[in-house]
């Protein structure tokens, strides 16, 4: 295992992470081709979408990721809705993340919005330091929205477990952290207290792990 195999398998996961089109169907032979040179724990989720990607017609697949990911907030792939819910503090979230990136030097696209997890898991791929860094402190969104895949039986269960691989183990604060997430649901807003601090954290805040 390499840093450079941890960066090509951010790569692999954000590609089969955004929207499934011409260009994705395209990309298939080459993402199974650079997926095989992965340690198995990383490789097998991604190979078995690719598998499931290379077998569905395309309109299946694209309906099929729109019920996943449109239709269910629980299986939202904007990480800060887990951790800020529909809340202003989420827009300060949003605002500080995009900023992260300027900052980098990524210029993301016209609508893209800078917590999907596949432009994540762009930038941890071509900035990794700066990338391993947001993707500890948005784990236990990302565990949370892996959690909620796995559940639903969907396909891109495995993309996320991959992505879980590349990451550190979790600790036990985590675990509980995550826990505690998953019973109550994000935040809602709270009428008559400050929407937000003028700093603050991206995500939850918690000690990277």
């Amino acid at each position: 295992m390499t840093d450079t195999s941890r960066h090509i398998a951010w790569q692999l996961q954000s590609l089969l992470l955004g929207y499934p089109d011409d260009a994705l169907r395209e990309r298939l032979p080459l993402v199974r081709t650079a997926a095989g040179t992965l340690p198995e724990r990383w490789r097998r989720p991604l190979l078995s979408f690719v598998d499931y990607a290379e077998a569905t017609p395309l309109f299946e697949l694209t309906a099929d990721y729109v019920t996943t990911f449109d239709h269910h907030k629980r299986l939202s792939p904007y990480l800060t809705y887990f951790t800020h819910g529909d809340t202003r503090n989420r827009g300060m979230a949003l605002l500080r993340l995009k900023d992260t990136y300027r900052r980098a030097g990524l210029a993301l696209g016209e609508g893209e919005l800078p917590d999907h997890l596949s432009v994540l898991l762009e930038f941890a791929a071509t900035r990794p330091r700066a990338g391993e860094q947001l993707l500890a402190e948005f784990r236990t969104a990302l565990e949370l929205l892996r959690a909620g895949l796995n559940d639903a039986g969907s396909a891109w269960a495995g993309v996320l477990d991959s992505v879980s691989a590349t990451l550190p183990p979790l600790n036990s604060r985590r675990h509980q952290r995550i826990a505690r997430l998953a019973a109550a649901g994000p935040p809602v807003e709270s009428v008559g207290l400050p929407a937000f601090s003028p700093v603050g954290p991206i995500c939850d805040g918690e000690t990277p792990s």
